[in-house]
């Protein structure tokens, strides 16, 4: 009984990523996106944040465009973790770009990040996305029908996307449940603007956001 509930399950699953498989195969065929490989987190963060903007963030049966990121720097931030806690240092240490960083907030939210290693480590905080699919599902995580209000903000992202701690150190580089699509081609006017919600290292422009967009957490100054 066991082995045939053990099958169902895998059956399931490896039909499920199958069709998210298919689907990313088609959206990249019709629209020139193709997968983010790990290069491209091997640079700064600054660099990685910005170019960010504008891609397509893969999450199980979910997924929007990115519109809204901050970069933290490993050394001389004093706003990124890895100013004060060494766990986030290690975290560096042990992981190759592309993996995800996911901590809890203030004891409220939990927090998408991920890793990039170049010229200088860090992190780009994941702050709003602009929703493409699974809309239901992710009104039904919020409990909100607002479109604009699914996913504007950080805490909000990961609570449409069902993120939390089961997801740290995933690599997102090699699953095709979760990564990023993009379109090299494609062109973004983005925003530099300061950083939101800290008290160290505040008048750094190191948030961006795709202008116009009415799904950031924050209008630019």
């Amino acid at each position: 009984m066991a082995n045939r509930s053990n099958a169902k399950s895998h059956c399931r699953s490896f039909t499920k990523r199958q069709a998210f498989e298919a689907y990313v195969k088609t959206a990249t065929s019709l629209t020139k996106k193709q997968p983010v490989r790990r290069p491209f987190f091997q640079r700064d963060p600054l660099t990685c944040a910005r170019e960010l903007i504008g891609t397509e963030l893969i999450w199980g049966d979910c997924s929007g465009i990115v519109v809204e990121v901050e970069a933290y720097a490993a050394i001389d931030d004093e706003a990124a973790h890895t100013f004060t806690r060494p766990s986030a240092r290690s975290f560096i240490e042990r992981n190759k770009a592309g993996a995800a960083y996911v901590y809890f907030n203030y004891g409220v939210h939990w927090m998408l990040n991920v890793l990039v290693k170049g010229e200088a480590n860090g992190f780009v905080l994941f702050r709003a996305i602009e929703p493409r699919r699974g809309v239901e599902l992710m009104k039904r995580r919020r409990g909100v029908e607002d479109l604009r209000q699914l996913c504007s903000g950080p805490g909000k992202l990961t609570q449409a996307l069902d993120i939390t701690d089961r997801h740290h150190e995933m690599d997102l580089c090699g699953d095709p449940l979760h990564c990023f699509v993009s379109d090299a081609e494609a062109t973004f006017d983005i925003v530099a603007d300061n950083r939101v919600g800290i008290s160290r290292s505040a008048h750094l422009p190191w948030r961006f956001t795709l202008r116009g967009s009415p799904f950031v957490s924050r209008a630019p100054r």
